[in-house]
Order: structure tokens, then sequence, then C-alpha cells
């Protein structure tokens, strides 16, 4: 860890971070988004190449971040150094569109993320992952993690504010939505758990609903959206993100 502080920003800076990391427990892939204080995602770090950049980066940047339990979480408990995956994920989490569609595509097992304050409201999310045929983070791991947390978001928060900057023009992506001009609030917030990977069990609990109400807004949902599954209203959804000529 102090060769990484010693490379604070250089470009060496990801690589010994990396490597220090690795001494705790492997992984296979780093990377990381930055969140503006409007709500836009923008690239941190992604230079690795394990996985296709079309599908982790720009996917992902085209919407599919509000989708994101990390993306959640940096807002409900912005304190919070660590954040993981298999703790925070929704009850359906891997039978969402969203993880069928987006998040297996990318081949991440399980992944934990370090928040680092970027300052002016702008955070960031650097990712350690494990990637392909092999197992998720153990319990030891992941507190192993936790008990490094708050020197690896200083070092890397630092080094981002200096190699990146947290500067961005207006309008630089879009910022993505969850929305429809058919759809009450109620409506709205129902079909953003749905896609997040919310059971009706869990919207319910969230939102103080019996199942049976929840289920009765989802197919109202339905019906003004003319479509019949959870596929469906995720195309919808990506509809939306897509660039209007």
């Amino acid at each position: 860890m102090g060769e990484a502080a010693s490379a604070v920003g250089s470009p060496e800076f990801p690589t010994r971070l990396q490597a220090a990391l690795r001494l705790i427990a492997p992984f296979e892939m780093m990377n990381g988004f930055r969140y503006t204080p409007d709500r836009r995602a923008l690239d941190l770090y992604n230079e690795c190449d394990i996985v296709d950049r079309s599908i982790i980066v720009d996917q992902y940047l085209a919407g599919a971040y509000v989708l994101d339990p990390f993306y959640d979480a940096i807002y409900q408990d912005s304190a919070a150094p660590l954040i993981v995956m298999q703790e925070i994920a929704p009850d359906s989490f891997r039978q969402s569109e969203y993880y069928r569609v987006h998040y297996a595509s990318t081949t991440i097992v399980d992944e934990i993320g370090f928040v680092l304050d970027l300052t002016g409201g702008h955070i960031g999310v650097l990712s350690i992952s494990r990637v392909g045929a092999t197992t998720m983070f153990g319990r030891r791991e992941i507190e192993q993690f936790g008990d490094a947390a708050d020197l690896v978001c200083a070092l890397a928060a630092r080094h981002w504010r200096i190699s990146e900057g947290i500067a961005s023009a207006p309008g630089e992506t879009p910022t993505a939505h969850l929305s429809h001009p058919l759809l009450t609030t109620r409506e709205r917030e129902i079909v953003a758990l749905i896609l997040k990977g919310h059971s009706t069990i869990s919207i319910g609990a969230l939102l103080s609903l019996s199942p049976e109400t929840v289920k009765v807004h989802r197919r109202h949902t339905y019906a003004k959206l003319k479509i019949s599954s959870q596929g469906e209203l995720f195309r919808l959804f990506l509809a939306q993100q897509a660039p209007q000529p």
C-alpha cells in the first residue's frame, strides 16, 4: 500500500493499488465510475480488457447504471466506505432483466466497491470484481477489505482528484430516467423496483404495500404500457435511454 501511496497522481497508481489489494484476496478486475451531483454516470477508470468495454462501460453509461445496486447504495448511505454486492443486491436480483441482459453479460460473479469522495458532490465507486469461473468473496475476505477501506478510499480519491479532476460540462452525458408519462408516481416507483430486481414481497415491504396491491399496480402498469413481461418492460426502459435524433 505504501508503493500505491507513492504513485498517487501517476499512471502507475491503479496497478500498484491492485497489487496491494490482491495481497488481501484474489480478484480479476478493478474498474470505476464517477457519479455527478445531478446523478449522471461517467467513466472513472476502465482500462481492463477482461470484459468487452461495450458491455461493462458503454451499456452501463447509456442508462443501465440507474438499475445498479451500487448506484442506489451510494445515495442511501454515502458515508459507507465499502459496499458489497452480495449484501445489498435485491432479493430477486439474479432473476431480473437487468441481471440477465446486462450484469450477467459482464461475467462478474461478485463485486466489492470502495466509495470515493471526489468533493463537490461527486462520488466515485472503485470496484474489485471476481469474473468468470470463480467463487464469491468470503466473509473473512470482505472483513479484511473493510479494514483497508478507509486507506484505499483516501488514496484513490486523492489520485482521481489529481489525475482526472472533477469538473464536467453540463450535458456531457445524459441523466438516465425511470419514468413514463402514462404512469403515476407510485407506478413509476414500482417499475423501478421491478427492474432493479425486487420481488413482489420486497416491493411491498419497501413501499408499505400489501403484495396484492403491488400486483394490482403492476397489472395496471403493464396494461398502460401495452406489455406483458418484465423483458418488455426492460426493453422499453432501454429504448427511453437511447439518444434521440
